[in-house]
């Protein structure tokens, strides 16, 4: 299993993989001396920018990215991957179960933002979750 995503392949990639291939990586690499909370974070955010950069002039998009070219398409999958990435090996260094710990902050966003409350509302107290 290369964990690579191959046409026709439904399998879902599980974190632990991601984490598992990031550290051989860095390993492979004598890169762990490198991988310190800090620097992976300033590597996450200087990736973030990146991302950011694919729709700073494009206005708002929709859902799907119907009009996006194909090339384009690829490129925002390379750099989302590059801050996932980041995250993982991040969350990793730092002794932090992300999968875990995602479920959780979705378990205190539901209390946080109960559906009875917040249905399709977009108000300064549910705008960070609305997106």
């Amino acid at each position: 299993m290369t964990g690579v995503q191959q046409e026709g392949d439904d399998q879902s990639v599980s974190l632990h993989l991601l984490k598992q291939k990031m550290a051989d990586f860095a390993k492979e690499r004598n890169w762990d001396q490198f991988h310190s909370p800090r620097n992976l974070l300033l590597a996450m955010v200087g990736e973030v920018g990146e991302l950011s950069e694919i729709f700073q002039w494009k206005g708002e998009v929709p859902k799907g990215l119907p009009d996006w070219k194909e090339d384009e398409k690829v490129h925002l999958g390379e750099e989302l991957s590059d801050v996932l990435l980041y995250l993982v090996r991040l969350s990793d260094i730092c002794g932090i179960d992300l999968g875990k710990a995602a479920l959780r902050k979705v378990e205190l966003n539901a209390i946080k933002y109960p559906a009875s409350k917040n249905y399709g509302t977009n108000d300064d107290s549910t705008a960070e979750m609305c997106g």
